[in-house]
């Protein structure tokens, strides 16, 4: 066991796994002000966890009853397994739902768990699974649908979408005004952010796009594609997909793709995986072959792929695959990557779409903790990190009257940075003005480049 507990006014929380997602929470928990304490089986990676952050380690196997009780089980608000072994991480919230009084989240990404989640969540008394995998899979599935979108994340269960995209040289909205567009183009959408060499700003009306320019923008879900395509851009869905691997991403993957009817062609090399992919996806072509040998590429097609994407295990292989794809074809590219350090090289390489599925899996955790941190009437639905964690989009269930409520949102005083994106009631999304106002029952997602909100209220001064 390493160093002591420490008071704070965040959760007593057990993080059981050191891995990527592991590492990836606690990080953003310990800034957070909660006291974190993790569980490893190897002592050199509780010794290094310990030495980089402030929390309490303890060497074990984290669905020990004596280990969890080292751990201080008795006192934890939270247990998060996220381990290699989905049957470990169950048996590590079944244990602590025995012997504590905690809520319990488990990652499970095995196909056959996560085909039974919402019975294991129920039977187990979970608060949470997440399966980092799938929600990735959804995202790049959501991407193909809109190949223009760099990112394409959904919010309002569905009814709202938030979509990042790069103005071009020539595109009609380069040297206009955020007000113009919206006098010009359309009000349908609202731009939350913009990434501008490097800088991250929330725009007012007279903030100025220009070419080069990163723009996230919310609208409806109908209503994304009608704006790219009205400013110029192709936004037909791709027709088939060439994926590389045969991990649990590519098979979630494939199978969104084969449901909107997109033609799926898989490679990997290892002939068993090859053969249990074509017997659980019939509809896909699946390759025998080295996937990162460009004879094997070429032969089966990439040439002529409308879409790429590398899901090898090796962060390294995937970036090389893309920026090879990119150069014998034209088609949309998206880049899974898992741990990769090197945030500057890898945001300076052209690698279309980055798919994060450790993040996916830490927002959904996150914004949990937020929530169940929170001593006040309203909760966090959904929470998004954009731009390198450098801007918070977070969307929050109002279910009580407040002092933001009922009130005309051009007579709330709101805090620096922070702008109110959609307003979502009764699932109509509402693009807000200033005569709107939140109501109880609405959802409301709120874009910042503060950090912390864990409450609606929060929002303003």
């Amino acid at each position: 066991m390493f160093k002591s507990k420490k008071n704070t006014n965040g959760l007593n929380i057990i993080i059981v796994g050191c891995g990527k997602v592991g590492l990836t929470l606690i990080e953003q928990l310990t800034k957070e002000g909660h006291d974190i304490t993790v569980i490893d089986r190897k002592p050199s990676v509780i010794q290094n966890v310990t030495n980089l952050y402030d929390v309490m380690g303890v060497v074990g196997n984290g669905a020990s009853y004596s280990v969890q009780k080292d751990a201080g089980v008795d006192s934890a608000d939270l247990i998060v397994a996220v381990t290699n072994s989905d049957e470990l991480n169950l048996l590590c919230c079944t244990v602590a739902k025995r012997v504590g009084n905690c809520a319990a989240i488990a990652r499970v990404r095995t196909p056959d768990y996560s085909n039974e989640a919402p019975y294991l969540k129920d039977e187990l008394g979970l608060a949470m699974i997440i399966n980092p995998d799938l929600e990735a899979a959804k995202e790049a599935a959501r991407i193909l649908y809109l190949p223009t979108a760099l990112e394409v994340n959904s919010f309002a269960h569905g009814q709202a979408e938030l979509v990042k995209f790069v103005i071009p040289e020539d595109n009609i909205i380069n040297g206009i005004t955020v007000a113009r567009l919206g006098n010009s183009i359309t009000n349908d959408i609202l731009i939350c952010a913009i990434e501008r060499n490097n800088e991250v700003y929330i725009p007012n009306g007279d903030f100025q796009l220009m070419a080069g320019d990163v723009i996230s923008f919310v609208s409806d879900k109908n209503s994304a594609r009608s704006f790219l395509k009205k400013i110029g851009f192709n936004t037909r869905q791709v027709k088939d997909v060439m994926i590389i691997g045969g991990s649990r991403f590519a098979y979630y993957l494939a199978k969104e793709l084969l449901s909107m009817k997109i033609g799926v062609k898989i490679i990997e090399q290892n002939e068993e995986t090859c053969q249990f992919f074509s017997t659980i996806l019939p509809g896909a072509i699946v390759i025998n072959g080295d996937g990162t040998d460009p004879d094997i590429l070429k032969e089966a097609g990439i040439q002529h792929s409308q879409a790429f994407v590398p899901l090898t295990g090796i962060d390294e292989e995937n970036i090389m695959l893309t920026l090879y794809a990119k150069k014998v074809s034209n088609a949309k590219v998206i880049t899974k990557i898992n741990k990769i350090n090197f945030k500057e090289v890898v945001n300076s390489l052209d690698l279309g779409s980055v798919v994060y599925p450790k993040n996916i899996a830490s927002e959904a955790i996150i914004a949990y903790v937020r929530a169940r941190n929170n001593s006040k009437d309203s909760n966090i639905e959904t929470l998004y990190h954009m731009f390198d964690y450098k801007i918070e989009a977070i969307e929050f269930l109002v279910d009580k009257p407040s002092h933001v409520t009922d009130i005309p949102l051009k007579n709330l005083k709101l805090k620096n940075d922070v702008l109110i994106s959609f307003i979502n009631r009764n699932g109509k999304i509402i693009i807000p003005t200033g005569n709107d106002s939140i109501m109880v029952g609405d959802t409301v997602m709120i874009v910042t480049k503060q950090t912390g909100f864990d409450n609606i209220n929060d929002i303003a001064l």
